[in-house]
C-alpha cells in the first residue's frame, strides 16, 4: 500500500510542477494585455515569479525522490494555458473573464498543494511538508488577493465600457 501511495505523491507533485507550468503561460498571456489595470498587471508579474519558484520547488522535492518533473506534461499543460488565456482575448470583457478564472485556477492549485501536504505526510515524507506549504500559502495569498478585487475589477470595466474605454483591456 505504501508504494503505491507513495507513486501517488510522486505522480501528484509531477501533475503539480505540470500545473506551475500552465499557470506562468497563462498569466504571461494575460499580464502583456493588462496595460489599463497597472495594479493587477504587478500582482501578475508577482505571481509568475512565485510560480517559477514553486517549479523549482517542486523539482527539488522530485530530485529527493529519485525522479524529475515530465516535461512532455508540461508542454501539454503549458499550451493549455496559452489556449485558455487566448480563448479571453477577443472578449470585450476579458479582464473580468481572467479574474474570475485566474480567482479558480488559484483555488484548484490551492487543492492541489493540500492534497500533496496529506499525501507528503502518508508516506512519511515530512521533510516535504514545509515546501508543499510554503507554496500552498503563496497560492492562498494570491487568491485572497484576487477575490478581494473581484468586484473592483468589475466594476472598473463596466465604468471603462461606458465612457469607450475598454480597449487595450
Amino acid at each position: 500500500m505504501a508504494s503505491t501511495m507513495l507513486e501517488t505523491y510522486i505522480t501528484g507533485l509531477k501533475n503539480a510542477h505540470a500545473l506551475e507550468s500552465q499557470a506562468v503561460q497563462l498569466l504571461r498571456r494575460q499580464v502583456e494585455r493588462l496595460e489599463n489595470y497597472p495594479e493587477m498587471s504587478a500582482k501578475i508579474e508577482q505571481h509568475i515569479a512565485e510560480s517559477e519558484m514553486q517549479q523549482k520547488r517542486l523539482e527539488s522535492l522530485l530530485e529527493r525522490h529519485g525522479t524529475s518533473y515530465s516535461s512532455i506534461k508540461d508542454f501539454v499543460t503549458g499550451m493549455m494555458g496559452n489556449i485558455a488565456a487566448m480563448a479571453h482575448a477577443p472578449a470585450s470583457d476579458e479582464v473580468v473573464k481572467n479574474s474570475f478564472a485566474n480567482f479558480a485556477f488559484e483555488h484548484y492549485e490551492i487543492a492541489a498543494y493540500r492534497a500533496l501536504i496529506a499525501l507528503a505526510q502518508a508516506v512519511g515524507a515530512e521533510g516535504d511538508v514545509a515546501t508543499l506549504r510554503e507554496s500552498l500559502a503563496e497560492e492562498e495569498r494570491t487568491a485572497e488577493w484576487i477575490g478581494q478585487r473581484i468586484e473592483q475589477v468589475m466594476l472598473e470595466y463596466a465604468r471603462r465600457e461606458e465612457s469607450g474605454l475598454t480597449a487595450g483591456v
